[in-house]
């Protein structure tokens, strides 16, 4: 027989910071629920490596600041995610995670797509800081972009070659820079 079904317990940010300060594997939270992250790919690594690569320089020169997957970013008291790269130009201080990202970035997996395209889609677009959200597939030379029109989001798509727009620094990418030393 079966075992009982026990309530759950939903962490807030302070127990769910502490329980990440002490836990040899990352969680994102979500609504109060710890989440394991997996491991990355060889392209998603190189992928995000390439990202950080070009787009430093254009960081540094606007006074922002580029974080990679290490990260937290606070979307709500019981909600934080481990973005693939974000730029924060505005003060954030906190040293444990990052509230007012300018741009999100996530390279696209086959088990993350899905969360990537829905739930933080959703999510991220509710950050008033938020000029930008991208989806770099780690499968196909592929860029999506979300950026913030007015009162709405604009959607582009990168396909194959192209330069990518980079919102919030002003700058484009080529497809080239993003996927050098991958095989897609």
């Amino acid at each position: 027989m079966g075992e009982a079904a026990r309530p759950l317990k939903l962490l807030e940010a302070e127990a769910y910071l502490a329980m990440e300060e002490r836990s040899p594997v990352r969680h994102e939270l979500v609504e109060g629920v710890p989440y394991a992250m997996a491991g990355a790919t060889e392209a998603h690594n190189l992928i995000a490596g390439n990202l950080f690569y070009h787009l430093r320089p254009h960081a540094q020169a606007k006074g922002c600041r580029l974080f990679v997957s290490d990260m937290k970013l606070k979307v709500s008291s019981r909600t934080f995610y481990y973005p693939d790269l974000m730029v924060v130009c505005a003060e954030d201080p906190h040293p444990l995670y990052k509230e007012r990202p300018c741009l999100v970035v996530e390279v696209l997996s086959e088990h993350t797509e899905a969360i990537d395209r829905r739930e933080k889609l959703w999510r991220y677009r509710e950050m008033p800081s938020l000029q930008g959200y991208l989806l770099v597939d780690s499968r196909e030379r592929r860029v999506e972009g979300y950026f913030r029109q007015g009162e709405g989001w604009l959607y582009r798509l990168w396909e194959g070659e192209g330069m990518a727009e980079v919102p919030c620094l002003g700058t484009r990418l080529s497809l080239e820079a993003v996927y050098e030393g991958v095989e897609v």
